[in-house]
Formats: structure tokens, sequence, C-alpha cells
């Protein structure tokens, strides 16, 4: 498991359907070690702060192993550069499916805490250039995931990922974008969810409706 692109951005304007946006999806690969701090990465910043950042949306984690079925799946795309999903790590080895929510992990003298995947908002179609995006991006289940900074380091393309400790009794990654797109009233895994510690509170208060059977927007 290892980090093959580190990738950073400060806020930008770009020009979506008639409107002028601002946004810090534009990643861009770096080189040589960079400071990771609880917010971000040096270098690094997001420009909607009330739905983007905070310390558990520190950094945005994304399998490399992915951009092949993109490749497929969009195949009018030109090449996709590591990046290109708006993600501060490119991973090698990493996947939704292995990661529970509260797994501790060391990369460089930094270490992260799983917490939550990613529900994309409307700047990746800004990234993209089309509307169709963030449906098939649900659809998916490629969503990579977030981490929080349990401790502040150093990091850099070609670090290697160790685990430090695994939450087995959390849900994974995978569950929650089955929670979050496809079966939303699960009560096995709805339960599973507001039982997991390390899931942000906001998730949780959401999740809560669905299981008390009241209807919610995704």
């Amino acid at each position: 498991m290892k980090l093959i692109s580190l990738n950073v951005a400060l806020p930008r304007l770009a020009m979506w359907r008639t409107e002028t946006v601002k946004t810090g999806i534009f990643k861009q690969p770096v080189a040589g070690p960079v400071q990771l701090r609880t917010l971000n990465l040096d270098g690094d910043r997001q420009a909607d702060l009330a739905v983007h950042g905070g310390p558990n949306k520190a950094v945005y984690a994304y399998p490399s192993e992915h951009y092949e079925f993109w490749r497929h799946e969009l195949s009018g795309e030109p090449q996709l550069p590591w990046g290109m999903f708006g993600e501060n790590f490119t991973t090698e080895g990493v996947f939704e499916n292995e990661l529970h929510i509260g797994d501790r992990l060391q990369i460089g003298s930094a270490i992260l805490v799983v917490r939550q995947p990613r529900i994309p908002c409307y700047k990746l179609g800004v990234k993209f250039r089309r509307d169709d995006i963030i449906a098939r991006f649900l659809r998916s289940g490629c969503s990579g995931f977030y981490f929080s900074v349990e401790q502040e380091g150093t990091v850099e393309a070609g670090n290697s990922f160790e685990f430090l400790s695994r939450a087995p009794e959390g849900i994974r990654i995978d569950e929650m974008n089955r929670l979050y797109a496809e079966d939303k009233y699960n009560v096995e895994l709805l339960n599973k969810a507001i039982a997991t510690p390390a899931l942000p509170e906001d998730w949780r208060d959401y999740l809560r409706k669905r299981l008390a059977g009241a209807p919610v927007e995704s």
C-alpha cells in the first residue's frame, strides 16, 4: 500500500455553465516532502468550507486502480492525470471494501484515521465538464475516502501506508456507499453506521433519520 501521487491546489475560478465558481478541485501532483496538518496539506485549500474541508475531511484519497475503470466508463475522455478526481492522495493497494471507518494508518511521519466516503458536489462536474459525472460516480462505488489527521507529519509520493490499528466493528467505506446510494433503509447497515464511533456526527444524525423511517434526500 503506497502513495503514488501527492496532489494539492489553491482555490481558483472556473466557468460552469453561465457562472463563475471558485473551487480547489484542480489538484496537481507535487514532488518532495509536504507537511500534513490537522486541516490540510501545505499548499492545499478548500474553496467552500461549508461542505468541504474540516478535521474529518482533511485529506481525500482515491485509489489509482479506479482510473482504469473510468477510462472505460468515460471512453470519450482524454487521458486522466493523477488528481483528476480532486484527490490529495492517489493511492495504490488501498480500497473501499477493505477500510473500516476508524482504521488508523501511518504514512511518512503522519497518522491518519479513516472517516467517511466522498460524496461529490457539482464541482466534480466542473472538473469533468459534464453533467452526468456525479450520478456515474455515485453508481460506481468508486468513492475514495477521507482521512482525519491524528498526528501531523511529513508525507511525500512513494511513502507506504501501514495499518496501526483496525476497527473491524466499524462500517466499511463500501458499505457506506451502498447505504447512501442504493440500499438507503437497510436497517442492519444503518445500525452499524450509527454505532461506528469514528463516523462524523453529522453522518450519524442523517442516518438516524433514515432509521426512523423519515424520507431523506441524498
